[in-house]
């Protein structure tokens, strides 16, 4: 059963709305397809954001190396609210992506990709 904000269990509530936190941006700042694999950069938390703000647990996830989808179902936020957070994190310098396979890549390589996004989308 659901809370009266919509919320279902195991579901954390939130009263920021995903659109207040892009600022109504639907698009990333940079090319980001959701298999692409981030990985922060520099991590510290002493940045100037509110607690529990949603850069600290993106930057947080990126030190294990996912993928946009992966970090979104942990997270349990809209694929394409994290794509545009992640962009203006990769601006700033704060994380980096890791370019998806190229027509080159190995057999090895492209099941290895299917196998972690197959992961991330059943954990959404």
């Amino acid at each position: 059963m659901s809370s009266p904000n919509g919320a279902g269990a195991g579901r954390p509530t939130s009263r920021v709305r995903p659109y207040a936190l892009t600022s109504g941006r639907t698009e990333p700042a940079v090319d980001l397809p959701m298999e692409a694999v981030v990985e922060t950069l520099s991590y510290t938390a002493h940045f100037d954001w509110p607690a529990g703000d949603i850069r600290t647990e993106i930057l947080r996830l990126g030190t294990a190396r996912l993928s946009v989808a992966e970090i979104s179902a942990h997270l349990q936020r809209p694929l394409g609210m994290v794509r545009v957070v992640i962009g203006d994190l990769v601006v700033a310098g704060t994380l980096r992506v890791h370019s998806t396979l190229s027509e080159e890549a190995t057999f090895d390589e492209r099941r290895s990709l299917m196998e972690r996004t197959l992961h991330g989308l059943r954990a959404l």
